[in-house]
C-alpha cells in the first residue's frame, strides 16, 4: 500500500496538465473536497491540491495548448541526474532533462521502453504527497501498456522493481512494489490493445462511495469510460474521464481506506 514514508522509486506526487486550472479545481473541489492553492508567478501559476490541508496533488498549466490533459504520476527519485542515465541505459527516452523547481526539489519526465510517459521527482523542500490511501487521496497507481514483459523489466532496471501475478478478470495483472518491500505494493501492470485502450499510467482515488462518486463526476461533466463495478478482495472501482480529458479512476477498498 502507498505511504508517505516514499521508498525510491514509489509514486511521490500527482499532477494534472490542464488548460483551465480554475475549472479543473472546482471540478475535484466538488468530487474529491479538494482546495486549490495557485502559486506565485515563479511557479507559473502552478496549483496545489490540498484536503483538509494536506497536498494530495497539483494543477500544471499546459506547455503547449495543443497538448492532451493527463494525470502525471511522478516516482521517487533520489538522484534525479542518475535516473536519467538509467532510464536512457534500459531503453528510455528523456522528455525533459532534470531541472530545479526553486528549492522544492528536481524533476524530470521520461518515456519507458513501451513510450509511457512518467516523471521523477528528487525531494528538496516539497518531500511529496502528504496525504495517500485515504479517502480524496491517490490509493493506487496503474500502468497501460503494450507490451507487460517489456514495461516491468524497463522499471526494474530503472528503480528495482519486483513483481507478482495477480489473477484479475480482465486478464494477466502484475503487481509492482520497490524493492523487496511486498507490503509497499504501489502499481498494477496491465497489457492493452492500443488500438482500444491508450497506453499511459493512470491514478486511483480514494472513495466513500463509488457509485455515488462516479454519479457525481458524470453530473459535473465527466465522461464514463467504465462503471462501478467489484474486483473480488480489492474493492469497488470505476474509471472516467474528466470534463478536460483527462482519465481517472476512483476506488472503493476493502477494507475502506483508513
Amino acid at each position: 500500500m502507498l505511504t508517505t514514508e516514499f521508498a525510491v522509486g514509489a509514486p511521490i506526487w500527482i499532477d494534472l496538465g490542464v488548460g483551465d486550472i480554475p475549472a479543473a479545481g472546482a471540478f475535484y473541489g466538488d468530487l474529491f473536497g479538494w482546495d486549490l492553492e495557485i502559486t506565485g508567478p515563479e511557479t507559473g501559476g502552478y496549483g496545489i491540491l490540498r484536503k483538509g490541508g494536506k497536498s494530495v496533488g497539483a494543477l500544471a498549466p499546459l506547455m503547449d495548448e495543443s497538448a492532451a490533459s493527463v494525470w502525471s504520476v511522478y516516482f521517487h527519485a533520489l538522484d534525479a541526474d542518475a535516473t536519467t542515465k538509467a532510464v536512457e541505459r534500459a531503453g528510455g527516452g528523456v522528455l525533459l532533462p532534470p531541472m530545479d523547481v526553486l528549492d522544492m526539489g528536481r524533476l524530470a519526465g521520461f518515456t519507458d521502453s513501451t513510450g509511457v510517459g512518467f516523471m521523477v521527482w528528487e525531494p528538496g523542500t516539497n518531500k511529496g504527497l502528504e496525504l495517500v490511501q485515504d479517502v480524496g487521496a491517490l490509493c493506487w497507481t496503474e500502468l497501460y501498456t503494450a507490451d507487460r514483459s517489456a514495461a516491468t523489466g524497463f522499471y526494474h532496471a530503472v528503480f528495482g522493481w519486483n513483481y507478482q501475478d495477480f489473477p484479475s478478470p480482465d486478464g494477466d495483472y502484475t503487481l509492482a512494489y520497490p524493492g523487496e518491500d511486498v507490503d509497499a505494493m504501489h502499481a498494477g501492470v496491465a497489457e492493452v490493445d492500443p488500438r482500444e485502450t491508450t497506453p499511459q499510467w493512470q491514478i486511483y482515488i480514494g472513495v466513500d462511495d463509488c457509485d455515488a462518486s462516479f454519479a457525481r463526476a458524470i453530473e459535473l461533466g465527466g465522461t464514463e469510460l467504465t462503471a462501478p463495478y467489484d474486483i473480488p478482495d480489492v474493492g469497488r472501482i470505476a474509471m472516467v474521464n474528466d470534463p478536460f480529458g483527462a482519465r481517472f479512476a476512483m476506488i472503493k477498498g476493502i477494507p475502506p481506506a483508513k
